[in-house]
């Protein structure tokens, strides 16, 4: 039989919003692992996942009615103990034939590089796809993420939800199967309301039009396609436009399978709540979109998904209008009682949360982020004043209603009732943005105050922790110390404020108390904890962390399309100054584009070789008189010219300018290398050429390691 379409579809009640894209890949994955497992040759890239809040299913293109025919081979003792000395067959072989089902004329003999065996080869025809079909599919279902699967009825079998019908078509024929309490057919269901009873389907190629016309679109791209169609025509209804995440049409389109939108309305008064908060309650706890104007103000419309075409969309208006009503009320409570106590009375309410327990609360956090705080604001030329204030108030939206409801809102809630209690507009935005970059892609904090208190948060945040013992290990970050470490790198970086980690971090660790220092000492190897040297430690941790911090840059530059080698390339000299670090790796990406790069960073390396190989401490300076005219003269003249010439240059940190004067030295040093023996048997003009490549590879090494380059392709 030729190779047909495979359909395998299982129907359940509502699934779990969250988890149905990855169940539905799951389980096509598995699915495609254990037919080729079998020797069904499929591609998992041509395997089509679809999924419904009600199903999860797979469709594959072309697969077989059966495996393959397989060459059985089975190994049996060792040559040099298959026949006895008088030339007879060993019981050893004798014995693995019978076993076989053969003689021993029958078995073969492999040679290999590690000896020789007698084997036994056998054809075995390949079984047919629906001998095989059950075992693949229990094998997916077992391999399913499902944390807590559960039992219905009196069965002993259990599953994410119960399960209703079983469809396994190749083809036009059913794979007889019995999986989950079901026996396997040919009919599907429809959508629960539009089309409640079965739909037979004809077969796997037509199971998808099949379920199209029974109201339910079981394709999840198109579903969200209509999902996007659906709100955009209803918040055109309504003269707005919607703010529509990825995440929110993820759960709507797990939500229903034939979805309509529906504008609605709330009362005008609700929009004096701040729209993060009336934008969060809709969506997290509706699923509502909301509509903004052509300002992106949220106005007074918002649209529901229904999964149902009704007769009468006014009643579903009426019931999505009914129930938002009481949600924006509670966050109109939460935000008008919020306001009646100024944000900085919340200060000392932080007291009595718990931070880390050897760390202290959150207020002594506060404390700590303050000073440091003030520390960097005076190094970085920011308002000190503003920064301390804006540190004092940064956790106090904690102790608000509105956070206590929505967590996903400090900062955001901050900053409003920040600037409700009359704060500067700098310390109010502060409050808000030194969470930035609170994801992947997201911007660092855009005023001066906000950039000085998140850099000043996360080094108090990556001492603390690192100090406690409490750093991340594989897999596990529970306080995510490489997201913070990454947006502190990168707000150093992009910030453009010139400041120096080492110092910082040694600022931040002086100020957490001995018992936490204590808290993190591995025990020696008598199993005791050593006694604290607080200074070692503290020095010890501020090495630790800022190699900690650096390290997530090699991502950082990988994402912006920046080789390896040239992170590696600057990362040898370890600038104490991120911002220095990157102006240094965007300078050595445009060098190494010069086409005198590749020669240079091979001389450089050769000259960091015959350096090391001389093991002399060559101090002091060249030596003209030495020098033999011709190539020796000339590269010392050319390296004094590019001296002079980036002085000037490197006090700017104009390091691509500098990389570029330096190219020009790649002839002189190819000259230089051909014509002159650097390990001259006069002792004092050798040291002089040793002195000359010294002060060669250092004009290279005060912007970067070149040497570490790797060659074209």
């Amino acid at each position: 039989m030729a190779e047909q379409a495979l359909l395998i579809e299982i129907g359940t009640e509502e699934l779990p919003t969250r988890t149905v894209d990855e169940l539905a890949r799951a389980f096509a994955d598995g699915v495609v692992e254990g037919l080729n497992k079998r020797g069904f040759a499929i591609d998992a890239a041509a395997a089509t996942v679809y999924c419904t809040p009600r199903r999860l299913a797979v469709l594959l293109p072309a697969v077989a009615a059966a495996q393959p025919d397989q060459t059985i081979e089975r190994r049996g003792p060792a040559a040099n103990a298959a026949f006895g000395a008088d030339g007879q067959p060993s019981k050893a072989l004798t014995g693995f034939a019978a076993s076989c089902g053969a003689t021993v004329d029958q078995l073969q003999k492999l040679e290999t590089d590690k000896g020789a065996w007698y084997v036994f080869r056998s054809e075995q025809p390949g079984q047919p796809l629906a001998a095989l079909l059950s075992e693949v599919i229990a094998e997916a279902l077992k391999a399913l993420p499902i944390p807590k699967p559960m039992r219905w009825g009196g069965h002993d079998y259990a599953f994410v939800r119960p399960a209703h019908w079983l469809v396994i078509l190749h083809g036009e024929r059913v794979i007889d199967a019995q999986l989950l309490g079901l026996r396997s057919g040919r009919e599907s269901r429809g959508h629960r309301f539009h089309h409640n009873q079965p739909v037979p389907i004809a077969d796997a190629d037509s199971w998808l039009a099949s379920l199209r016309d029974a109201r339910v679109l079981a394709d999840p791209a198109e579903r969200r396609a209509r999902i996007r169609d659906e709100i955009a025509r209803a918040a055109a209804e309504t003269g707005g436009r919607t703010q529509l995440g990825e995440s929110l049409l993820d759960e709507i389109a797990n939500l229903t399978e034939w979805p309509v939108a529906i504008a609605c309305a709330f009362d005008e008064d609700f929009l004096r709540v701040p729209q993060e908060a009336l934008v969060m309650t809709m969506e997290t706890n509706q699923k509502f979109v909301s509509v903004v104007d052509g300002e992106g103000r949220l106005t007074r419309h918002f649209v529901g998904v229904a999964n149902i075409e009704s007769r009468d969309p006014r009643e579903i208006r009426k019931g999505y209008e009914r129930v938002i009503r009481p949600r924006f009320a509670d966050a109109r409570f939460f935000y008008d009682e919020d306001l009646k106590t100024p944000l900085i009375d919340q200060l000392y309410t932080l007291k009595n949360v718990t931070y880390q327990q050897a760390l202290g609360s959150v207020f002594d956090k506060v404390v700590r982020v303050g000073e440091l705080a003030r520390t960097i604001a005076n190094r970085a030329g920011v308002d000190a004043a503003l920064a301390t204030r804006a540190a004092a108030l940064a956790k106090c939206d904690l102790m608000t209603r509105m956070v206590g409801e929505f967590p996903e809102l400090q900062g955001v809630m901050g900053r409003y009732y920040a600037a409700a209690a009359g704060e500067p507009a700098e310390v109010a935005l502060a409050v808000d943005e030194f969470y930035r970059p609170r994801f992947a892609g997201d911007g660092i904090a855009s005023g001066k105050v906000g950039q000085v208190l998140a850099i000043a948060e996360r080094i108090d945040t990556l001492c603390g922790i690192f100090a406690v013992g409490l750093k991340p290990s594989g897999n596990k970050d529970p306080f995510a110390l490489r997201r913070a470490a990454l947006g502190l790198a990168r707000t150093l970086i992009e910030s453009g404020l010139a400041l120096e980690l080492p110092p910082l971090l040694a600022e931040a660790l002086a100020q957490l108390p001995e018992t936490a220092l204590a808290a993190g000492l591995p025990k020696g190897k008598d199993g005791k904890v050593p006694a604290l040297d607080a200074g070692a430690r503290r020095r010890e941790l501020a090495a630790e962390l800022f190699e900690f911090i650096v390290d997530r840059l090699r991502g950082y530059y990988t994402d912006a399309g920046v080789a390896a080698d040239r992170f590696e390339a600057v990362r040898a000299l370890n600038p104490a100054d991120l911002g220095d670090f990157d102006a240094r790796v965007r300078a050595v990406a445009a060098f190494a584009a010069l086409p005198e790069a590749e020669a240079l960073a091979a001389a450089n390396k050769r000259i960091a070789n015959i350096l090391r190989q001389a093991g002399e401490v060559i101090g002091g300076a060249v030596d003209v008189g030495l020098l033999a005219a011709g190539a020796e003269a000339d590269l010392y003249a050319a390296l004094s010219g590019a001296q002079a010439a980036t002085k000037l240059l490197h006090e700017h940190r104009n390091y691509v300018a500098v990389l570029q004067r330096l190219g020009s030295l790649r002839e002189p040093v190819d000259v230089f290398f051909t014509d002159v023996m650097v390990m001259a048997e006069d002792a004092a003009v050798r040291t002089n050429r040793l002195r000359l490549l010294r002060e060669l590879r250092q004009q290279f090494l005060q912007v970067a390691d070149v040497s570490l380059l790797q060659p074209a392709g």
